[in-house]
């Protein structure tokens, strides 16, 4: 029962930190609503999908991918919040208490899903509101499964480099080198059909890559890989980044 309790304590702790600063949620929303707007409407003028995407619009088929960055940018740079922990010493009183690192670990994840859920939940409805997105049930439950099975992927993956690094700066340049590859190797901004085969095998080894093509398939009706083999590959990337984010949480120096 204790754990239970410390799970809870650091996951609405993490909540309570996220309901305060408003100003994140705006913030989150600005760049995914821009691409949306600019890139969307802008590129998407002179971008033809043709057999790739029929009956789809530019702005719409992008709009998988746009929650997918959302989750990227969002949920990778959480683990900053572990180092500010590690230098206002909060991580040390919370080590005190009688809790294990794992418990602290997803208390952590769960507490920066939430505030990934809300965010991307909110893009939904603007999505339906505004660029033409048509939200099913079926659509939408599928939508918060595959958005919370990388959303935990990729909160444990920002936790990983938090819990070994202690710059930010240090952290930020990392992250970077993480953040881009992904969102760009993952089919968010253009058709994995017909790539180059050099290509395609980077797309192919991008756990994001199943994610994005998960999600364009509930919502939009068009996928690449197949809803069976996206879920295997999220569902194996989630284990695999719980199971080195508790290890690297247990070894890490405070």
């Amino acid at each position: 029962m204790g754990e239970l309790n410390g799970l809870y304590a650091i996951w609405y702790r993490e909540f309570k930190i996220f309901v305060r600063e408003r100003s994140r949620l705006v913030s989150a929303l600005i760049q995914p609503l821009v691409w949306l707007i600019i890139f969307g409407s802008g590129l998407g003028a002179s971008i033809e999908l043709g057999s790739a995407a029929p009956g789809v619009g530019y702005q719409q088929f992008i709009y998988p991918g746009i929650l997918v960055m959302t989750i990227l940018f969002g949920s990778l740079f959480f683990g900053l919040y572990i180092i500010m922990d590690k230098r206002v010493d909060f991580l040390k009183e919370v080590l005190v208490a009688p809790l294990s690192r794992t418990t602290i670990f997803f208390g952590k994840v769960l507490g920066g899903a939430t505030d990934g859920t809300i965010e991307v939940i909110t893009l939904m409805i603007l999505g339906a509101l505004f660029f033409g997105i048509n939200f099913t049930i079926y659509s939408a439950i599928m939508t918060l499964a595959i958005i919370g099975l990388l959303m935990v992927s990729i909160v444990s993956l920002g936790l990983i480099f938090g819990s070994m690094m202690e710059s930010l700066e240090g952290f930020g340049l990392i992250t970077s080198f993480v953040i881009f590859p992904l969102f760009f190797l993952s089919g968010a901004l253009f058709p994995v059909k017909n790539l180059p085969g050099w290509l395609y095998a980077f797309v192919a080894v991008n756990p994001v890559s199943y994610a994005v093509d998960a999600l364009r398939t509930v919502i939009l009706g068009i996928g690449s890989f197949g809803l069976p083999l996206d879920f295997g590959v999220l569902i194996t990337f989630a284990i695999a980044m719980i199971l080195i984010g508790t290890w690297s949480f247990k070894r890490m120096k405070l």
